[in-house]
């Protein structure tokens, strides 16, 4: 039997501090009773002696020094977790808020898992099909990698987040593929769009939705990914599933581990930030990958908005570090009306190549992409000449590659947010393109793959 506190001593915001408590540990589940029956939950955030410090996880109202008692679960957070996860929507706190039924878990798992020993781990090398062409064909998403969406404020990244959740796809095995999808400190809007999205066209089949609105508390978005991860974890590592984990938006999350990081009155880093998010988003990022003797794995798209556009940022910097590559979103082709505005140029995928080639995508992926991004590098150039120089004063091969850049733009990476392109298709898509300039200029490709795949426009 638990035992019970008498001994708060003061509430300040989101933190309760409680003094003489025995045998209380870092992170452990609390239950606060008030004096009318009514419970509230609240976890150890700091352990002074015999004194703790526990974090609410609703709102201090109603709570009475003197009359109101705490009692300690002895476990930290858990989730309970089961198949029939799949198709149901939670809250960042793991409850269920699609008016369903409660779980019945096959098993309660913690919710910081278990770190991933390296040596176990598999190398990603699978390709996974979005059917976003600026993805699959130039920073291609393989099996078990860490891929980031760099957005700013005001752009798409929401229709980008459920498009690939609806589209994502391991081609040429049988295994099950499931979508498990973090929303935290988003709107009643937002949410209400994911739900819809993913209902209306079946993925929901395939889902496990956890959703933290901005209205929620703090500390339960700081709960919402590890949620996720842990019921991602279950059904990659328990159940054998291709699992992709699309997190948005870390830039909520983050800024919630700054408001508790103030409120126990920590030094802060960069910008007002913990000294420890490196490390906090690091035990996150981390859970993604392929462990060797499990068919499963877990695939992990972060999204976050940069705020005032800045990669310097210490949210999308920290990220960077962790990750490999970035997806990044330009403000500029969305003025354009380009969708997805996906910028091609400075996105990377540091793992692409192991996941293209002959066997997983075409034999000629690899050097079509080296292609399209020298073109359109220069095409790049070119138009920019033009603003400062006019038209008169490029060459005729400068003028085509302007031409392809124009047409690379409004027709690979412009393809709205419902046309799920394959990766034949894709590439095909490309080979068009690279038939707007003479076989000449195609100096990143073998001759064997432009004699079969080639075909120049007839201007």
């Amino acid at each position: 039997m638990p035992k019970e506190y008498r001994t708060i001593q003061e509430v300040a915001g989101p933190l309760m501090f409680v003094k003489d408590v025995e045998d209380v540990a870092y992170d452990e589940l609390g239950e606060i009773e008030l004096a009318n029956g009514d419970k509230k939950r609240c976890k150890v955030l700091e352990i002074n002696g015999t004194n703790a410090v526990v974090q609410l996880f609703e709102s201090s109202t109603g709570i009475n020094l003197a009359e109101s008692k705490v009692r300690f679960l002895g476990r930290s957070m858990e989730l309970g977790v089961s198949k029939d996860m799949l198709g149901r929507v939670f809250d960042g706190l793991g409850r269920p808020k699609d008016g369903g039924p409660e779980i019945l878990p096959e098993k309660r798992l913690d919710i910081n898992g278990v770190p991933m020993n390296p040596a176990a781990r598999d190398y990603p090398q699978e390709f996974i099909q979005t059917g976003v062409s600026a993805i699959d064909g130039l920073n291609t998403l393989v099996r078990g990698q860490k891929l980031p969406i760099f957005s700013a404020s005001g752009l798409p990244h929401a229709n980008l987040a459920a498009q690939i959740a609806r589209q994502a796809q391991v081609r040429g095995t049988n295994e099950q593929f499931a979508v498990v999808f973090a929303a935290m400190g988003i709107t009643f809007e937002e949410a209400h769009f994911f739900t819809e999205s993913f209902t209306q066209t079946g993925a929901i089949d395939r889902t496990v939705m956890f959703v933290n609105l901005a209205n929620d508390p703090a500390v339960e978005r700081i709960s919402t990914p590890r949620m996720a991860l842990t019921a991602a974890e279950y059904l990659a590592f328990d159940l054998n599933m291709h699992v992709l984990v699309i997190l948005t938006d870390i830039t909520n999350y983050a800024d919630s581990l700054r408001e508790i990081s103030a409120a126990r009155k920590e030094v802060p880093g960069r910008r007002g930030y913990p000294g420890y998010m490196y490390t906090d988003l690091a035990t996150m990022y981390e859970r993604a990958g392929r462990k060797k003797g499990h068919t499963g794995s877990i695939t992990m798209i972060p999204i976050l908005t940069m705020p005032e556009n800045d990669k310097t940022h210490p949210i999308p910097d920290l990220t960077g570090y962790i990750t490999e590559g970035q997806i990044i979103l330009s403000n500029d082709l969305y003025r354009q009306g380009i969708t997805p505005p996906v910028d091609v140029l400075p996105s990377l995928s540091r793992l692409k190549d192991k996941g293209i080639g002959k066997g997983k995508t075409r034999k000629d992926h690899a050097d079509t992409m080296n292609q399209l991004f020298a073109a359109y590098a220069r095409g790049k150039e070119a138009k920019e000449l033009m603003v400062v120089l006019g038209e008169a004063a490029l060459t005729e091969i400068d003028l085509l590659y302007a031409k392809f850049s124009d047409e690379f733009e409004q027709r690979y990476v412009s393809q709205g947010y419902e046309t799920n392109r394959t990766i034949e298709e894709t590439l095909d898509l490309g080979w068009d393109l690279l038939g707007i300039l003479p076989k000449s200029e195609l100096k990143r490709i073998k001759d064997e793959y432009i004699e079969e795949f080639y075909k120049p426009r007839q201007n």
